[in-house]
């Protein structure tokens, strides 16, 4: 298992609990916009933290932290997740997986198994521009609807959630995502942020303005739909 980054505490990845926030390296995708440019394109660089390192940590921290992230990269892509989310659940804790869907056959074994408690999965872009959004010529889109249809009947508390990038997602995009999306329980619009680890920190962000416009429209597919990240 590559783990390539932990942050010990936080309030914001898992709504509603204090959690911890495991980074792995790795992802299927290479979209251009990724705020964690290097666990995608460096992985191989970076260095891994021990599992034990990581255990050690989590059982220490019994009774403090009532659950633990793990993002990416892209968790998916590990081919030994489930054994880490396992040993997680195992530890007491409550896990919040993030992943782009395009393993929907990955994702449905954890969720069989009860290795998840809450899911968040990226909706990169409308189904006819994610194959330019996550710089992938060959995307099969078909996997991406499968996982949507996956979280949505799986019980499990989960969001759905958009970088929105003012060059990459017009406002038809954003209606055909509403379309598509139709019903879910709750999506996020995350404005998007330019940092040094970005992969091409050629973009920019929507105003405040626009984003909460782009919400209201929103909210005629999805009734709750949130603003993340907007100053």
């Amino acid at each position: 298992m590559e783990i390539k980054g932990l942050a010990k505490t936080t309030l914001l990845d898992y709504p509603g609990h204090v959690a911890a926030t495991l980074f792995v390296g790795g992802c299927q995708f290479k979209c251009p916009f990724c705020h964690n440019g290097s666990l995608v394109t460096k992985a191989s660089q970076l260095p891994n933290i021990p599992l034990d390192e990581v255990y050690s940590f989590l059982k220490k921290r019994k009774g403090v932290l009532d659950g633990v992230c793990v993002t990416g990269g892209e968790p998916t892509f590990q081919p030994d997740l489930k054994e880490l989310l396992r040993d997680i659940k195992d530890m007491g804790y409550l896990v919040k997986l993030d992943t782009n869907g395009y393993d929907p056959t990955q994702l449905d074994h954890l969720f069989k198994e009860g290795l998840v408690d809450y899911v968040a999965m990226d909706i990169k872009n409308s189904p006819e521009k994610y194959a330019k959004t996550v710089g992938r010529t060959n995307l099969d889109i078909n996997r991406i609807k499968l996982s949507v249809e996956l979280i949505r009947e799986s019980g499990l508390d989960y969001e759905f959630r958009t970088t929105i990038v003012k060059e990459l997602h017009s406002i038809d995009d954003m209606h055909a995502i509403a379309e598509w999306l139709k019903g879910s329980r709750a999506y996020y619009l995350q404005s998007y942020v330019a940092s040094e680890d970005v992969i091409m920190p050629v973009f920019s962000s929507y105003t405040k303005l626009e984003l909460t416009a782009i919400k209201a429209m929103l909210e005629d597919f999805i009734p709750r739909v949130y603003l993340r990240g907007v100053e």
